[in-house]
């Protein structure tokens, strides 16, 4: 089984009313002010899906500055998720500084079949991880049995629009806070594999792989005792996942760790719908 843990979808009215969006969130404009930035729908996963052949797709929220457009996101990916048969797994999105409204909101996601919480992005939307807000979310997570996922900057390479998310140190110091909780860092978990044993509750994912690392770099992880927790993760549309999956396969890893990184670690770590 091939499981994709990091993929976007949007709603088809943000795609079809880009520019009021732009003005709307600092954080989208950012990355989507370009016109070759693509904006992909449910209908986009799953045709990619069927083409590059993975079964199942992670689907994941934006970090809206504003709570209803977390909310009105968080609708479809629901929605979306449930018309696919199990197809697309939705991870919603919220922003801590509503406080009790997010509380809610998440226990509404959790209620209407949502697996984790991402793509988090607290430095993005205004939130500290280190205060109150991070204790919150880590008892949310808790509660409900969500795994959260988070943009993890890496602190050296090339800039790129949407680095900012959530600082290394940061996410490094919420793992010691967060006993229990499964925690996904994207792409590389911001190089965190590459100088860190894996602490037992971090995973890290490969999304935009070829845009920050070697595919090579894949094998040498899985030698330093990561293998059972890296994801498959494209990050398409930025990336095709037929692009990504290749890139993944080119990175050195035998036979049975392949399998692990492309499904199976992936598989062990979503929770039953409805737990």
């Amino acid at each position: 089984m091939i499981i994709d843990f990091h993929t976007h979808i949007f709603p088809p009215d943000v795609r079809d009313r880009r520019e009021e969006y732009l003005r709307r969130d600092p954080t989208f404009a950012e990355m989507y002010s370009h016109p070759r930035a693509q904006i992909a729908t449910a209908e986009d996963l799953l045709r990619s899906m069927d083409e590059a052949g993975v079964d199942v797709s992670v689907a994941l929220g934006f970090a809206w500055r504003d709570d209803e457009g977390c909310v009105r996101h968080n609708d479809y990916l629901l929605a979306a998720a449930e018309r696919s048969g199990g197809r697309i797994v939705p991870f919603c999105a919220v922003n801590l500084q509503a406080g009790e409204a997010a509380a809610a909101e998440v226990e509404r996601c959790a209620l209407a079949g949502a697996r984790g919480l991402g793509e988090l992005r607290p430095d993005s939307q205004g939130w500290s991880l280190d205060g109150e807000a991070g204790d919150l979310l880590a008892g949310l997570a808790r509660r409900h049995g969500l795994v959260l996922l988070f943009h993890v900057t890496e602190p050296e390479g090339r800039d790129y629009p949407g680095k900012q998310g959530l600082s290394l140190d940061s996410f490094q110091r919420f793992l010691t806070r967060a006993r229990g909780v499964a925690v996904v860092g994207a792409h590389l978990a911001g190089g965190l594999p590459l100088h860190d044993p894996a602490p037992a509750n971090v995973y890290a994912d490969t999304a935009a792989l070829r845009f920050l690392y070697e595919p090579a770099v894949l094998a040498e992880l899985a030698k330093a005792a990561w293998v059972e927790q890296l994801l498959f993760g494209s990050d398409f549309p930025l990336v095709s996942q037929a692009a990504a999956l290749a890139d993944v396969r080119a990175g050195g890893l035998d036979g049975a760790a392949l399998a692990r990184v492309l499904g199976e670690n992936a598989r062990a770590l979503l929770p039953p719908a409805g737990a």
